[in-house]
């Protein structure tokens, strides 16, 4: 019997035993949820020595990075798209991909899942809709537990943690989502651990810091030289700003992998929560240390701060990423923003060759 925490306080959830296996009740804790789920006997029946086939549900950023990290393993990577010419870019690459829409899951691709050993989800909740695969969860029960998933992992967010006055939070720290987004963030995780405890797998959630890459990353914005979103504004306003490089990310989802741990929450985030202004500060300074003359003197920053509205909740907390480390034996291979953008601008073609 293997217990396996819950992220938050709604409902301690008892799987009855024996005939009744499968039916469950709800009660209001007063202390910190955990759900008890029974991966034994049933287990036993899935296929370990099979060939690691992993199923990406919404291979976007971190997706794609994953599914080349473990082609190059010997992996079988499969994906989900919801375009054409998504679908088309994910062939080219290697995979093998299908156009998916969350909220109308089609039979035929869910049906896939039954040949896979790993399934990571990587499609956020939908204001007003929550998970939209969750929905679902019927037709996903049948395919977690008649096929041979061993793994899943959920994609969340630090934002769950909301605004903790800076203080450093860690996987303990109650949740206390202050946006509907956070809010919807937390019930998914629940539900697909819930989800996977019924299907009898072996589910983990990585609550991600703000994630930029090749490609993704502050440098790119600057070179871009285009007006801040509002999101981006918005976010200059606070004083900590929990970050994670892509390939970290690979990592820890890859060492879990190697070291499962049923209903286990782990922040995926670097040694270096700093504020926005200060990550793209230094932006600037590589790239007009790199291409000295392309850049614009204005400081976006600068200008971003002064449209920042007053009273707005900066949502400021340092989010601990000990667990990664200790746990699963993760060693950073970008522990500071400034280690990871510098990475990124070292291998980076001149973008200003031929203007």
């Amino acid at each position: 019997m293997e217990i396996c925490r819950l992220p938050s306080q709604p409902a301690v959830i008892h799987l009855r035993q024996g005939q009744t296996a499968g039916i469950y009740s709800i009660k209001m804790p007063q202390f910190p949820p955990y759900i008890k789920c029974s991966l034994g006997d049933e287990s036993s029946t899935k296929n370990p020595d099979s060939k690691n086939r992993m199923f990406i549900l919404g291979m976007g950023f971190v997706g794609k990075f994953l599914a080349a990290d473990l082609k190059s393993n010997g992996w079988e990577v499969t994906g989900t798209c919801t375009s054409t010419s998504g679908k088309t870019k994910l062939e080219e690459m290697g995979f093998h991909a299908h156009i998916f829409d969350a909220n109308e899951p089609q039979q035929d691709v869910l049906d896939i899942l039954k040949f896979h050993s790993h399934l990571l989800i990587s499609v956020p909740p939908v204001l007003g809709v929550g998970d939209p695969m969750l929905r679902h969860k019927e037709l996903l029960k049948e395919r977690l537990k008649d096929g041979n998933l061993q793994w899943l992992g959920y994609l969340s967010s630090t934002g769950v943690y909301g605004d903790s006055g800076g203080a450093l939070v860690d996987e303990e720290f109650p949740p206390n989502p202050t946006t509907e987004l956070a809010k919807a963030r937390i019930a998914a995780e629940e539900g697909w651990l819930h989800l996977a405890c019924d299907g009898r797998v072996t589910a983990q959630i990585f609550r991600l810091g703000g994630i930029y890459g090749p490609g993704r990353s502050a440098v790119d914005t600057i070179l871009k030289q285009e007006p801040l979103s509002k999101g981006q504004k918005m976010r200059f306003s606070r004083h900590y700003t929990s970050r994670i490089h892509v390939a970290d990310i690979c990592q820890a989802l890859k060492a879990s992998i190697q070291r499962p741990s049923p209903g286990k929450i782990y922040n995926v985030v670097d040694d270096d929560p700093a504020p926005r202004e200060q990550v793209f500060k230094f932006a600037r300074n590589l790239v007009e240390e790199k291409w000295p003359g392309h850049i614009s003197p204005n400081n976006s920053a600068e200008e971003a701060k002064s449209l920042i509205p007053q009273g707005v909740s900066r949502g400021e907390k340092r989010v601990s990423n000990k667990r990664i480390k200790t746990e699963l034996g993760v060693r950073l291979l970008y522990p500071t923003y400034e280690s990871g953008l510098r990475s990124i601008i070292e291998r980076m073609e001149n973008p200003f060759r031929g203007k």
